[in-house]
């Protein structure tokens, strides 16, 4: 329930300190005078967004602040979630400075605007005359079959399914045109890939098979070589051995003169020794020398092979095919995986669509079988108020969809008198007989949602007199359970008021400045005196507003 509220430089506002009643409280006042202003602020206090001209005076703050008695609402487990302290005495507070930035709490701790606004939801409804319009949109009338039906914990349920079916599919899309544009270039990729995988390769193989090539192909050339080698190595009469003995032999003899001829004598025997072992090397290596055409016709092959290859992939070495084989293999992979995530995510659509189709069916049922109790209710409020014989119809028509809240499709239908045929009510109903059919869906919905404060913004624009009346009274029983503030412009209405506040302009000071004053009774004589008979008031109009008030 809003005990209280506080409006600081805001719009036309420079100071308002107003506190409510629990039941019926009555805003009345001149068109412009600044009714809407109220809520605008309360508005601004729930979470809208904050605009920088509302400030009345632009070099200081604006400050909304709200408070409300919350401690019959169940609503300890919102401030635990959303780290909050509780209070049954909970205030809400917006500011917004003069450079634009807004700030917004609760109980004084800041919050941001998305808790500002789930937390009203829980405190009040602005009903507002906009929202009579709403009153002919299908989802509208969705959410009003479904708070009479008390579907809302299987609406809530099904939402949240259909937020998971929805996430499942968009992923499911994104992967099958993924696998349509891969599987495009699956098959040359696998053909690729296998013949990469054929060719065997290894990181370093082709230094090693040209080096291979390179001997295999050179072999007589080589063996001929060989062979001139060892002979002028090992030649009795002029090889390079046999003479250097004979050094060997003439430095030996004249080594012990000198420490100098010694090293010389053993730097040629070190020779000796070292071009032995080339001869000895030279020998081993040309009888391994072997001519064998096989063999070298695989390598040649196997190196064709090669260069093959990176003519193809326009590369230079194996490291890099073999970078391309393992590219190529995360594709091919790649859209085998695709497929097996395919499958899941097809197995888990349908258990989403069994499941939605289920709680749908439960939703339909239950809306079914509470279309005539709403019909009766309804029609039973809207009697009295000059509409007797009007009539309605609720066509529900499954869809194959998966709407937002279920698998209907609504269209109220709505006859005036008797004997006329069903319209559309938006198109039927005038804007007097839609305010009091939308008047009596709220009267309704205060049984059910169980909302403690609603906020009427002239919802009996079109009527009058008796008719008047009578929907101040629906207001004024309704606030026996729920706090009802209606802004009104007919007396009737304004009379069934448990208080009375009056929004007037002052125009004396520098700015026109919005007042807002709760009335004494003899104040609300002369104010409801007025609405009947304007500026001048009679002795009649007097009497009539006596008469009203009682």
């Amino acid at each position: 329930m809003l005990t209280h509220l506080s409006i600081k430089n805001y719009a036309l506002i420079a100071f308002s300190s107003i506190d409510f009643s629990n039941q019926l409280s009555i805003i009345t006042g001149e068109t412009g005078a600044g009714k809407s202003i109220l809520l605008d602020a309360l508005g601004l206090v729930l979470g809208k967004r904050a605009d920088l001209n509302a400030l009345r005076d632009k070099e200081n703050k604006c400050v909304v602040e709200a408070h409300f008695s919350i401690s019959n609402y169940n609503l300890n487990v919102f401030f635990d979630e959303n780290d909050l302290d509780y209070d049954d005495a909970t205030v809400l507070r917006r500011e917004i400075l003069p450079s634009g930035k807004s700030r917004a709490f609760i109980n004084d701790s800041p919050v941001t605007l998305a808790v500002l606004q789930e937390l009203g939801t829980f405190l009040l409804d602005i009903h507002s005359q906009h929202q009579t319009q709403d009153l002919s949109s299908e989802n509208h009338q969705i959410q009003i079959l479904d708070a009479v039906a008390n579907n809302q914990n299987l609406v809530l349920k099904y939402q949240q399914i259909l937020s998971e079916y929805k996430v499942n599919k968009k992923k499911l899309l994104e992967l099958q045109e993924e696998q349509k544009a891969l599987s495009k270039e699956q098959d040359y990729n696998s053909f690729l890939l296998d013949e990469l995988i054929a060719a065997n390769l290894n990181s370093g193989e082709q230094e090693i098979l040209e080096s291979e090539l390179e001997k295999l192909s050179n072999v007589e050339f080589v063996h001929e070589h060989f062979e001139k080698s060892a002979a002028i190595l090992s030649d009795e009469q002029y090889g390079i051995i046999n003479l250097l003995k004979e050094l060997k032999t003439s430095l030996q003899k004249i080594s012990p003169i000198d420490s100098a001829y010694h090293d010389l004598f053993e730097r040629v025997q070190s020779a000796e020794i070292e071009l032995k072992d080339v001869l000895d090397e030279v020998e081993n290596q040309s009888e391994k020398l072997v001519k064998d055409p096989v063999q070298l016709e695989l390598i040649n092959g196997k190196l064709q092979q090669i260069y093959a290859l990176q003519k193809k992939h326009f590369v230079n070495t194996i490291d890099e095919l073999l970078a391309i084989q393992e590219d190529l293999n995360s594709k091919v992979f790649k859209v085998e995986g695709i497929s097996e995530a395919i499958e899941k995510l097809l197995q888990a659509e349908s258990v989403f669509e069994n499941q939605l189709n289920e709680i749908a069916s439960q939703i339909r049922n239950n809306r079914e079988l509470i279309i005539p109790k709403l019909i009766e209710e309804i029609r039973a409020i809207i009697s009295p108020l000059g509409m007797p014989n009007a009539n309605f119809k609720f066509e529900l028509t499954p869809t194959d969809k998966f709407l937002s809240n279920g698998k209907d499709h609504i269209e109220w239908l709505f006859s005036a008198n008797k004997g006329m045929d069903f319209g559309i009510l938006k198109k039927t109903a005038s804007g007097g007989e839609m305010s009091r059919i939308m008047l009596a869906i709220k009267a309704i919905l205060a049984k059910y949602s169980h909302l403690p404060t609603i906020i009427f913004d002239e919802i009996d624009t079109g009527v009058s007199g008796d008719v008047a009346n009578k929907m101040g009274e629906i207001m004024k029983e309704m606030s026996k359970n729920m706090q009802v503030m209606a802004i009104t412009h007919l007396p009737q209405v304004a009379s069934k008021g448990h208080q009375h506040f009056k929004v007037s302009k002052d125009h004396n000071s520098e700015q026109t400045v919005s007042e807002i004053k709760l009335l004494s009774t003899e104040d609300r004589i002369k104010e409801i005196a007025q609405m009947l008979s304007g500026e001048n008031i009679t002795d009649s109009a007097i009497s009539h507003a006596k008469e009203l008030l009682n």
